[in-house]
């Protein structure tokens, strides 16, 4: 059973597990956190499972009792990003109760780095990942954005990790980056739009984040409206909907935490907590999502013998090497790592434009309707689809694709008919794909995915949220 504790309730709140005939209570001289709550449960083993939700990551004191009437104390523990969790077993015979409740004079647990995180004694390798040959050469060479004065650093990333997962940085500790950019997911988000700190929705569908370092123009967000990585870092946490937190309070909030001092200091060589600080860090664990690891990337080094007969048809269809007519899907979507060059695209999603994207920011009318064209790695694992998730499986992409582009002003060569030199602009392209070629690019996206990416504990969440 699970009771919301409601602020200022010095009433106790009591929790019953029948099987064992346990106990938990809540209670307190203090006014109890808002938000927080409590809940109680057997676990298989015979054990009770305590489990705290405190979004202000308070400190609670937990006791026990054979008889309710005389109570040891058993741990003051710290709830860490926001809940946490812990099963406790009887050795005594009998029956026996617990109970948690929330003191404000004992809110001195040391937040040390042991106490709050869970990171190797030794840092990852976020420095010197493994990569394949071709992302040595150009033209991914040159796609890669790291800038000179923020080159990815093993205790640098580790700090973007911890920055990346924590709640702190939106106003009311319950949102993280890792909330719109979930790990299973590619780092994207399985909503069609994300949802911020007040519950309300965003106007468009967060983008994975696989393999952005290489992303030669360098903008960030669909409209481009950032023009570096770091830069980007720093929207949504300022973002009305997103986060609602000002920079200033979020610097004071985290520089509060000597967790947080330490890991600034081994990351920067001092402990002082700046806007700049947090950019950086953050945009050196977002350019350490490297996919290389799948099933293409292993096709690549062998001539694809690893593929089967439909991926490679949809591999051919894809490089335009065969159909009538050829996709145009490698033209927005280059080299092995599936990215354009320095083009701004418009696919042709609609007419007239709902959303400018790009032209909304610059003002520019043959800018309406372009937006970033992302990376594709992990492409299945990212859906829904486009800038405003309408569509909900790659199939639906696909057929988009073959026969759904809309014309308008703006609409990018390739996915035109081409004419001669002097005529006016074809219509859009259909690409008259059978049902058999169509199921192949499906099939070859499918090969796009790196299950390493999305369990890689050097890009999970870092924090202890107890056993």
């Amino acid at each position: 059973m699970k009771t919301i504790l409601k602020p200022n309730r010095a009433a106790v709140v009591t929790f019953f597990a029948v099987a064992l005939n346990l106990t938990a209570s809540a209670a307190g001289s203090a006014p109890v956190p808002p938000s927080a709550s409590l809940g109680l449960a057997q676990t298989n083993g015979g054990a009770m499972n305590l489990s705290i939700s405190n979004a202000g990551d308070q400190s609670w004191i937990i006791q026990s009792s054979s008889d309710l009437t005389s109570w040891a104390e058993v741990e003051n523990l710290r709830v860490y990003n926001g809940s946490y969790h812990r099963n406790y077993t009887n050795t005594a015979s009998g029956s026996w109760f617990y109970r948690a409740y929330y003191d404000a004079a004992r809110q001195t647990n040391a937040s040390t780095t042991t106490e709050a995180l869970r990171l190797p004694a030794t840092a990852f390798n976020y420095a010197a990942p493994v990569l394949p040959p071709s992302f040595a050469v150009n033209p991914i060479l040159a796609e890669d954005n790291t800038p000179a004065n923020n080159a990815t650093t093993d205790l640098g990333a580790t700090l973007g990790r911890v920055l990346f997962y924590d709640q702190r940085l939106s106003t009311n500790q319950t949102i993280s980056c890792a909330s719109c950019h979930q790990q299973t997911h590619a780092f994207s988000d399985p909503r069609r739009f994300s949802v911020g700190f007040n519950g309300s929705n965003g106007p468009r569908h967060a983008m994975g984040l696989s393999n952005a370092r290489w992303y030669q123009r360098q903008h960030f967000f669909w409209d481009e409206r950032a023009a570096t990585l770091e830069e980007q870092t720093l929207h949504p946490i300022q973002n009305p909907i997103e986060m609602g937190m000002t920079l200033d309070a979020l610097t004071l909030r985290l520089a509060a935490e000597p967790f947080y001092t330490n890991l600034f200091a081994a990351a920067f060589g001092s402990p002082d907590v700046t806007t700049n600080r947090i950019a950086l860090a953050l945009a050196q664990f977002v350019r350490s999502m490297v996919s290389t690891q799948s099933k293409y990337d292993a096709g690549v080094a062998n001539n694809f013998t690893n593929f089967t007969a439909q991926e490679n048809l949809g591999r051919q269809l894809f490089f335009g090497q065969t159909g009538n007519p050829p996709p145009p899907c490698a033209i927005c979507h280059g080299t092995d790592n599936f990215v354009p060059t320095t083009t701004l695209n418009n696919n042709g999603l609609e007419f007239p434009y709902v959303d400018p994207g790009v032209g909304g920011i610059t003002g520019l009318l043959a800018q309406n309707g372009l937006f970033k064209v992302p990376s594709l790695r992990n492409i299945a694992l990212t859906a829904p689809y486009m800038h405003d998730g309408r569509f909900t499986n790659l199939a639906q992409v696909v057929e988009f694709y073959n026969s759904g582009i809309v014309d308008n002003p703006n609409l990018s060569p390739p996915l035109r008919v081409p004419t001669p030199p002097g005529q006016p602009p074809g219509p859009p392209l259909r690409l008259n794909l059978t049902a058999d070629q169509k199921a192949a690019l499906v099939a070859f996206l499918n090969t796009l995915t790196d299950t390493n990416l999305v369990t890689d504990p050097k890009l999970s969440d870092p924090f202890n949220y107890g056993n």
